[in-house]
């Protein structure tokens, strides 16, 4: 399968994989290969979106998105502006619609939204002017996670296109695991998932990739095995019997490694819960690259601001 990348993207917004065609996604990963590079220079930054304003809108909490767009943004020399949802007026009661359209009377460029409802950044998407780029809508969808995630494979092994990819753990509340599915099998790769049948979705065979109860059997011959966090936070109450039997069962040790290849690649997309869902052993392993992933993350959401931008072509160097 041989992915043309395609001459910009379409659309004003990012708000899930499903709306970009696969030489889009070609384009926002070479993109980024080349933003990479501008954390390699002595001044990391360059005059891209000198003049721009982004507001990080974040009503759930977060660290690596968050801080990883605000430190794109200003090596893109963007204007931020870093909205708290504690000290403003949705703690009053003012809706996300009205915070939204206040703020797009002051003209932003771009808003960047992280909401614990899912759709959330799909209607703002159709109401604002503003580029619109969904950093994480409840368990739906997290589009930059999932580019990070190929861009990362793509460094290590230069192709998606028949890499083997395992993702194991809480199925059912993960953004993460929808937005790799759908990119990850679109660019050629074989997807599985595996969890607990308490966590896994009805019907999430019908996505496009393999369904497995038994972690061994999904991460058996695997390319890259990807682990989710238990989400305690969206369940509400636990969905299997303790702690402890989930690390039995589901967690990534090094003995269950070595059903994978010898040089498969280890993934989180964080917080990780150490003891849980992955060993430390394994987390901090050779086959890690779950720091690359947040390296990585820097440069694809530079290069998803660059290219909604319009921009094309290599950034000018200060």
């Amino acid at each position: 399968m041989t992915v043309k990348a395609a001459p910009r993207l379409r659309g004003k917004d990012l708000v899930g994989i499903d709306p970009l065609s696969p030489g889009e996604i070609q384009l926002i990963l070479d993109t980024a290969e080349q933003m990479r590079d501008i954390a390699q220079r002595p001044i990391k930054k360059v005059p891209a979106l000198r003049g721009k304003t982004v507001v990080n809108l974040f009503m759930e909490a977060s660290t690596r998105t968050r801080f990883s767009f605000e430190v794109a943004e200003k090596r893109l020399s963007a204007d931020s502006l870093n909205f708290s949802a504690s000290a403003s007026s949705v703690s009053k009661g003012e809706t996300l619609l009205d915070t939204a359209l206040n703020l797009e009377a002051m003209q932003p460029d771009f808003i960047v939204l992280r909401h614990q409802y899912a759709g959330a950044p799909h209607q703002l998407a159709r109401i604002l002017k503003s580029s619109v780029i969904n950093a994480g809508d409840g368990a739906h969808e997290h589009p930059t996670q999932a580019l990070l995630d190929a861009l990362t494979i793509r460094l290590k092994r230069q192709t998606l296109e028949g890499q083997v990819v395992a993702i194991v753990g809480d199925l059912q509340h993960s953004r993460v695991v929808r937005s790799n599915i759908l990119l990850l099998s679109r660019m050629g790769a074989k997807v599985r998932v595996a969890g607990p049948p308490s966590l896994i979705p009805v019907g999430m065979d019908a996505m496009g990739c393999e369904v497995y109860r038994r972690m061994e059997e999904a991460i058996a011959g695997a390319d890259v095995v990807m682990m989710l966090r238990i989400q305690l936070e969206r369940q509400g109450r636990m969905n299997f019997p303790t702690v402890r039997e989930y690390y039995d069962f589901y967690a990534l040790t090094p003995e269950r490694l070595k059903l994978a290849k010898k040089d498969c690649l280890v993934m989180h997309p964080g917080p990780m819960n150490r003891g849980v869902e992955i060993d430390s052993r394994v987390a901090d392993g050779p086959q890690s690259v779950i720091l690359e992933q947040v390296t990585n993350g820097v440069a694809v959401r530079m290069a998803v601001l660059y290219l909604l931008a319009g921009g094309h072509g290599e950034p000018a160097a200060d």
